[in-house]
């Protein structure tokens, strides 16, 4: 006679082997990459800029050189760079994506280095001189960078192009000749959606022919 009791436990289910396709092991290495290459890039965060700002202060009014012309304009001490350039200037080619400093979409130059305007204060821009996508071109002709993008591809939707652009812009005025691998470190701050790196790098060193008068 059996002794066991019967148990009433149900018997548990063998879980299958987790199966990773050499595609998504890649793709995941790939997004790693990119993730840790952003981390490394210094930017200014909104409450690191507030320090600057002296304490009780509601607004002020600055001077912003912009794309070679003067602004006299009062700002509210809760405003970013990027607020002022859509908002009250209608500088919309600099665009707004995810306003926290991580994407690199409003990407502009403030004294010749390649900034996120999200996260810069504007009342800590008085004085400074600031760079848009709308200050490349020279009135129809376009800036070699620009042509560069269009001939090579590199945009897709073309929402993240104005600071890719910008981006570009603060490397190849240091440096006329990158490497490939400069290239993608400078525009490692830079995220395209739509995955259209090969053709920004592309661009890019196209752009930096053209500059050096070999295109």
């Amino acid at each position: 006679m059996d002794d066991k009791k019967p148990s009433n436990e149900e018997p548990k289910e063998k879980k299958a082997p987790l199966k990773v396709s050499r595609r998504d092991f890649l793709k995941g290495m790939a997004t790693s990459a990119v993730a840790a290459a952003v981390t490394t890039l210094p930017t200014p965060a909104v409450p690191e800029a507030e320090a600057a700002v002296p304490s009780g202060t509601k607004e002020a009014l600055i001077t912003l050189t912009i794309n070679d012309k003067a602004y006299r304009i009062k700002v509210k001490s809760n405003w970013t760079l990027l607020d002022v350039l859509r908002r009250e200037l209608d500088l919309t080619g600099t665009k707004k994506a995810c306003d926290h400093g991580n994407c690199g979409a409003c990407t502009v130059l403030v004294d010749g280095k390649a900034v996120y305007a999200c996260s810069l204060l504007a009342i800590t821009m008085d004085g400074k001189k600031i760079q848009t996508v709308e200050g490349l071109s020279n009135g129809e002709r376009l800036h070699p960078i620009q042509k560069a993008f269009s001939e090579h591809g590199g945009y897709q939707c073309g929402f993240c192009t104005s600071g890719q652009m910008m981006a570009a812009k603060a490397l190849l005025d240091k440096n006329r000749k990158p490497t490939t691998d400069e290239v993608r470190l400078a525009m490692a701050g830079n995220l395209c959606r739509c995955g259209a790196y090969p053709k920004i790098i592309e661009s890019v060193l196209s752009a930096a022919a053209k500059l050096r008068g070999e295109a």
